[in-house]
C-alpha cells in the first residue's frame, strides 16, 4: 500500500476525486472492451502479477500498481504520493506555505543550484534525467508543451526547503516544458538514499508551464526509481553519507511505494560514476 502523508482535508478530497475518476475511466474501458482486452485489464488489478510492460526499455517486475492501465502499447504511470517535501504549495515548511513553483527562475533545466536569492549548490555524481511524456489515449503520441516539475533529495538525503541545514535552499527542484518529441531534460545529481526509502525522484505533470504554479493544477504525480547496480556504484563514492548503508537495508520489494510494482517507473540508466549518468523514463498519461 502506498503511504500518503497527512496534508489536510482539501488534499485528501482532491486525491479521492482523482482516484474516483480513474476508477470510472477503467470501468468504462472494461465494459467497452471484449475478449483479450477485458482479460488484459483484469490482469492489471492490484495484488496480482503485472505482466504488462511499457513501450520504453524499462525493467519489469512482479506485483502491480492499482492505478495503472494500458492503452495502445503503453501504460499510464501509477499515481504516487508526493510525500512530505513536495514544495508545490500543498503543505507548509517553517511556518509558511512551501511553493517552489512560485519562485522566479523555477523553469530551468539545470536544477543543481538554488535560485531566487538562495546560493546553495547541490554536489554529487552528475545525472541527466530525460522524461518523455506520451498520451496513452493516442497510441503513445508524444505530448509537447506540457510541463514536468521534478524534485528529489540531495546526496545526504535532505530535501531543500524542509530538511535541517537546507531549509533556506531550493536546489534540486525545477520545471521544464516538454519539447516537440515529448521530452523534458533536467541536469541534476544522483540522489542519495535516506533511511526507509529506495533511491527515487518525484515528479508532477502539468498541462503547461503556465499552470505549473500550484499543486491544484497537476495532472499526475509519480516517482521513478533506479537499477541497483547504479545505486551501488554511486554510493561507493565519497559525499553520499549513509546512503550505502541505507540502500543495503531496503529493496524495491520492501519499499513502501514500489513494492506493488515498478515496471513503468524503473528508469533506464546509462553511464558511469566518472562520466556521469543518464536516466530515461517514458511516462504515460491519459489525456
Amino acid at each position: 500500500m502506498h503511504h500518503d502523508h497527512d496534508l489536510g482535508l482539501t488534499h485528501d478530497l482532491n486525491r479521492l476525486q482523482q482516484q474516483a475518476l480513474e476508477r470510472r475511466m477503467a470501468l468504462r474501458w472494461l465494459l467497452g472492451a471484449g475478449g483479450a482486452g477485458a482479460l488484459a485489464l483484469a490482469g492489471c488489478g492490484g495484488g496480482g502479477t503485472d505482466t504488462v510492460t511499457s513501450s520504453s526499455t524499462t525493467s519489469t517486475s512482479s506485483g502491480s500498481s492499482g492505478s495503472s492501465s494500458t492503452s495502445s502499447g503503453c501504460s499510464v504511470i501509477p499515481s504516487e504520493t508526493e510525500g512530505p517535501y513536495p514544495g508545490d504549495g500543498s503543505n507548509s515548511a517553517n511556518g509558511s506555505v512551501a511553493n517552489a513553483l512560485a519562485l522566479s527562475g523555477i523553469v530551468r533545466s539545470d536544477i543543481r543550484a538554488s535560485i531566487a536569492g538562495a546560493t546553495g549548490v547541490a554536489t554529487g555524481v552528475p545525472l541527466q534525467v530525460i522524461i518523455e511524456l506520451v498520451n496513452t489515449n493516442a497510441s503513445c503520441a508524444d505530448l509537447a508543451g506540457y510541463a514536468i516539475y521534478l524534485w528529489h533529495c540531495d546526496a545526504l538525503g535532505r530535501y531543500s526547503m524542509y530538511s535541517s541545514g537546507v531549509t533556506a535552499e531550493n536546489y534540486l527542484r525545477g520545471v521544464q516544458a516538454t519539447a516537440s518529441d515529448g521530452t523534458a531534460v533536467f541536469q541534476t545529481i544522483y540522489p542519495g538514499c535516506y533511511s526507509g526509502r529506495v533511491p527515487h525522484i518525484h515528479f508532477e505533470v502539468y498541462r503547461s508551464t503556465t499552470t505549473a504554479t500550484n499543486w491544484n493544477n497537476k495532472l499526475r504525480t509519480s516517482q521513478l526509481c533506479f537499477p541497483s547496480d547504479a545505486n551501488s556504484a554511486v554510493y561507493a563514492t565519497s559525499g553520499y553519507g549513509n546512503s550505502a548503508t541505507n540502500n543495503n537495508a531496503i529493496s524495491l520489494a520492501t519499499d513502501g511505494i514500489f513494492s506493488d510494482g515498478y515496471s513503468t517507473q524503473m528508469a533506464t540508466v546509462t553511464g558511469s560514476v566518472s562520466a556521469g549518468y543518464v536516466a530515461r523514463l517514458k511516462v504515460g498519461i491519459a489525456v
